[in-house]
């Protein structure tokens, strides 16, 4: 048996898959795949408003709220973002906590002003408190990432922005994995392939007062408003990631919805971050405790054997049990375990009793 402790693309629910592979040559009795199904459609056209229903229904995304598809990754909405709010007041707020806050404040610098809301740091491992920050009144929005997947820093607050100057959270990694007050946000948008599907689209829920507020030079495939007024099929597409981040979200409203997937997550990332703390510093996670990630823990081994011995050593004896994708990120180095909701608590502690078992093999 393989556990895909994968950042992302990440692990997809078991139960999914077998649908998936149950209806792959014929779904919903067309008599072929979804793949070769066209977008315009009936029965396509019921799938993907299946899932936006579905959706709506888990996060209560209020009646002002449009939920529109697109394709880019979140990486494509860094530049979606700023099109389409940036020109409202030519400056926006951007709280970088992670590596990718930092990427989409680099992305929105080409199109308009960025205010750096927090002091530079050589290494993320905190979210400074609000009163803290050094928001412009002039601002079209403030952005932040709600979970940064290579640096294992998560929000404990939700910024409470004054002025009506709206809030813009890229949730890409933790999306679904806890109650959200959507009402809170301008914008929320999530890219599928950490916690919701496979890679290829991403979600975008926007207040509908501030869609058709783009700049001009906005491209048609990142325009909110023109992707909503043609039910997000102004190009085509990619059906079969919509059809399974469909049954995804069916599949967490069967497992108890958001206060299923966060108890599980309480649940997996507590028994993690507990013998990490019960090491006496052989394990060690250089993230502030209530910040502390529940999707994506990195950690580090450390012994006077040499860190990256011995990590190769951890990993080498992961794979050897079927426990895969633990590196972490190229640019940080060391172990990561990401339990998105599709983890279970059974595979989370097949890595905690690994963890246990070398710590007790190796220490002094």
């Amino acid at each position: 048996m393989v556990i895909n402790f994968a950042a992302g693309p990440a692990k997809l629910p078991e139960e999914v898959l077998k649908e998936v592979q149950t209806s792959l040559l014929n779904c919903h009795g067309t008599g072929i795949s979804v793949m070769e199904m066209s977008h315009r459609s009936s029965t396509y056209e019921k799938i993907q408003k299946d899932a936006i229903k579905c959706l709506r229904e888990i996060l209560n995304v209020p009646s002002n709220y449009k939920v529109i598809l697109m394709q880019g990754g979140g990486t494509g909405q860094f530049a979606g973002v700023a099109f389409n709010l940036l020109g409202r007041t030519g400056v926006a707020d951007y709280v970088v906590t992670g590596s990718w806050s930092a990427k989409a404040a680099k992305e929105a610098a080409q199109y308009g002003k960025v205010n750096m809301v927090l002091p530079k740091v050589a290494k993320y491992t905190s979210v400074p408190r609000f009163e803290t920050w050094k928001l412009d009144p002039h601002a079209a929005y403030v952005y932040y990432c709600d979970n940064e997947t290579v640096d294992g820093v998560e929000f404990d607050f939700v910024p409470e922005i004054s002025n009506g100057i709206p809030l813009v959270c890229d949730m890409s990694s933790n999306f679904l994995s806890r109650k959200v007050d959507v009402s809170k946000y301008g914008v929320i948008f999530a890219g599928a392939q950490k916690n919701i599907g496979p890679a290829g689209i991403t979600v975008i829920i926007a207040r509908e007062d501030l869609l058709g507020h783009q700049m001009k030079e906005t491209p048609s495939v990142l325009n909110y408003a023109l992707m909503e007024k043609n039910d997000s099929l102004l190009n085509t597409p990619p059906t079969f990631v919509i059809y399974v981040m469909g049954l995804v979200f069916q599949w967490i409203k069967r497992n108890g919805g958001l206060e299923g997937m966060a108890k599980n997550s309480h649940q997996k990332s507590h028994l993690i971050y507990s013998i990490i703390d019960q090491s006496n510093g052989f394990y060690y996670c250089p993230v502030e405790k209530n910040v502390r990630s529940r999707m994506n823990i990195p950690f580090r081994i450390g012994s006077t054997q040499g860190v990256e011995t011995l990590e190769k050593e951890f990993l080498q004896k992961a794979e050897a049990e079927g426990m895969i994708q633990l590196k972490g990120h190229r640019s940080v180095g060391g172990i990561r375990a990401s339990i998105y909701n599709a983890v279970t608590l059974e595979e989370t502690q097949k890595l905690a009793k690994l963890m246990i078992a070398f710590y007790e093999s190796h220490k002094k």
